[in-house]
């Protein structure tokens, strides 16, 4: 195919997921490019690596919420796809070669020490993450094979006409195919938010919409003011950093643990509450100590072939297999790693389960007889909601309730004794794998996906899974032993009324009136509302459309609010539902929704998968033999 001109892809979104997709397009070239040359042009006005997430340029406050060693850009033997495996190194691994010299990194001055003495335990600042994905992506574009060229624009893509993407430096690329590589999408404010815009507005007050926390410009914040916040994950804890911390502020520990927070005076006052009322669990800071975990065990893809009927429910169809799923690690690891602490053999009690519904009268009698301690049995609801029926005369009194909370979850996280969490934590993870495969099949219910799959179970996830450095927690608890933050309580509620903004929950009678209000929480998928011009462009040409989820009884559709694809090659859908030939998405705002671009090593993930799917049919496209 010498005779062919180059194939040309333009990969819009050069961060992790972009490369990823390189690196899985020069992992299968030998064996499908064809003896063509293929040009990729990657697109993305932020370093081609970290892109805008993982960039060096933002706070050295801010860290990731994974440990080193859960960090890695390559592929293992893990990752059932078409294409080869082609390892590397993780985080950890990365930087203790690079410590040792068997690596050669460009690593900023300014992370060099944290670096050198970075430990399996230690959660990395994002800025050494960037020198790592940095790394990653030269090393990807190095490995390529020399029939690949990669051309780097610095630039957004600012519309897609035909084959022409156009830039916003004025420049054009003529492409055969293009993949959006895209991340969470930023979002224009909701119904809701625009109301709260034109509140704050007519009276003087601020409202911040959600949005990426670090690229939110809070300097209008007062010293010293009264701020609501809602939302208690990740955003939050960024948020609560930049404000504090970050405006001079010093946290100092104490001799006998903990920590005290010295105020600069340039802090507000953060009231801070959400649904839950209480912040996202701590990290867990051990391994497992039991047998080898088996998973999925119950939610694999048998048992998904086995969900009988159409428009199932999320909740009393699915959710009993996922919580049989996260028990079965919770006692794997409770009866193989902690023997003395149950009163079955471990063999005995797998039988049993195995053969009985999550919950069931039989299965809660099977553990009570098993696992004589109540601490020792895996609550979920209660996992779930832990202040949910709670109420407090003050909300001084709830917040010590809070405080007493959060120490006992940071003292469980650091104690290897409570290590089944972590086996419930594994097979929380092997159950997000499956979730795609569980829409493609297209038998849920549409109000229960949008509701319950998409809307609580990924919260959940976020909240026992994706939780924040245990050390944050600390710094929570001492900004609130300094009076800087307090806990507004569960189910928060946030009006706009006589001029200000007031908050109330369930967890207490007290409100809270102020003149400022932080959505502390990135933005929902939206393409109906999307920020960027782009995808704007190619959904009111018809070209991209929001994803729609049939009811398969009722024919009825729910927006799900996601870039509509076809999730078994990743192709875009078009408002009709045509997959378009040449142009391609990946991402967690897309119909497959996987998770993060980067993982943890040796759990077969998704986000590989994917990019593998992917780069096979685009080099499919260059050597002619797309299907």
């Amino acid at each position: 195919m010498a005779d062919f001109p180059p194939f040309t892809l333009a990969v819009v979104g050069a961060g992790p997921r972009g490369v990823g997709v390189l690196e899985r397009l020069g992992a299968n070239a030998a064996e499908l490019l064809g003896g063509r040359r293929l040009e990729v042009h990657l697109i993305d006005p932020f370093p081609p690596g970290p892109g805008r997430v993982w960039r060096y340029d933002q706070s050295p406050l801010l860290r990731m919420n994974s440990m080193p060693e859960d960090v890695t850009m390559f592929t293992d033997e893990s990752v059932k796809m078409a294409g080869p495996v082609r390892p590397g190194p993780s985080l950890l691994e990365w930087a203790r070669k690079v410590r040792d010299g068997g690596l050669d990194a460009d690593v900023p001055p300014d992370v060099v020490a944290e670096l050198t003495a970075l430990d399996p335990f230690h959660f990395p600042t994002r800025r050494l993450q960037s020198a790592y994905l940095t790394w990653v992506y030269r090393k990807v574009v190095e490995d390529l094979p020399e029939d690949v060229d990669v051309l780097e624009h610095a630039a957004r893509a600012t519309g897609v006409d035909g084959r022409t993407v156009t830039l916003s430096d004025g420049s054009a690329i003529v492409a055969d195919a293009v993949v959006f590589t895209v991340g969470h999408l930023d979002a224009e404010p909701d119904e809701r938010e625009r109301e709260l815009v034109a509140f704050a507005a007519r009276h003087g007050l601020s409202y911040y919409p959600a949005g990426y926390t670090a690229d939110v410009d809070y300097a209008g914040v007062e010293p010293g003011e009264t701020v609501l916040v809602r939302g208690f994950g990740l955003a939050f804890v960024d948020l609560m950093l930049l404000l504090t911390e970050g405006r001079g502020g010093r946290f100092e520990d104490l001799p006998c643990g903990g920590l005290r927070y010295d105020p600069s005076g340039a802090e507000p006052v953060l009231h801070v509450g959400s649904r839950r009322g209480v912040p996202y669990h701590a990290k867990i800071g051990y391994r497992l100590r039991g047998k080898p975990l088996r998973l999925p065990r119950f939610f694999d893809a048998y048992a998904m072939d086995g969900l009988a009927g159409a428009a199932l429910d999320f909740r009393a169809d699915v959710w009993p297999l996922i919580a049989k799923e996260l028990a079965w690690g919770y006692y794997s690891e409770l009866f193989t790693g902690h023997p003395g602490r149950v009163r079955m053999d471990f063999a005995v009690f797998a039988d049993a389960f195995a053969d009985l519904a999550w919950d069931s009268p039989a299965m809660r009698e099977l553990i009570g007889r098993a696992v004589p301690a109540d601490a020792d049995r895996l609550d979920l609801d209660r996992l779930d909601r832990p202040m949910a029926d709670r109420t407090f005369g003050t909300a001084e009194e709830f917040g010590k309730e809070l405080r007493k909370y959060v120490e006992a979850d940071l003292a469980r996280r650091a104690d290897q004794e409570f290590s089944a969490d972590l086996g419930a934590f594994m097979a929380l993870l092997s159950v997000y794998g499956q979730l795609p495969a569980l829409v493609q099949k297209g038998r849920l219910g549409a109000a229960s996906q949008v509701s319950d799959m998409d809307g609580w179970f990924h919260g959940f996830f976020s909240y026992y899974a994706s939780g924040p450095p245990p050390r944050r927690l600390e710094e929570l608890l001492a900004l609130h032993e300094a009076g800087v933050v307090s806990f507004a309580g569960a189910e928060m509620r946030v009006t706009a009324e006589r001029g200000v903004f007031v908050a109330s929950s369930a967890s207490h009678p007290e409100t809270v009136e102020a003149r400022t209000l932080i959505e502390a929480r990135l933005p929902g998928p939206s393409v109906t509302r999307a920020a960027d011009g782009l995808l704007r462009q190619l959904r009111d040409a018809g070209e991209l459309a929001e994803e729609t989820v049939a009811d398969p009884v009722t024919g009825t559709s729910l927006p799900s609010g996601r870039i509509h694809t076809r999730v078994s090659d990743s192709r875009l859908l078009d408002g009709t539902g045509r997959p378009h030939p040449h142009r391609f998405a990946v991402g967690p705002h897309t119909s497959a929704r996987s998770a993060a671009a980067f993982t943890r090593p040796r759990t077969n993930a998704l986000s590989f998968r994917q990019n593998d799917a992917v780069a096979r049919e685009i080099l499919a496209l260059v050597s002619g033999n797309a299907g």
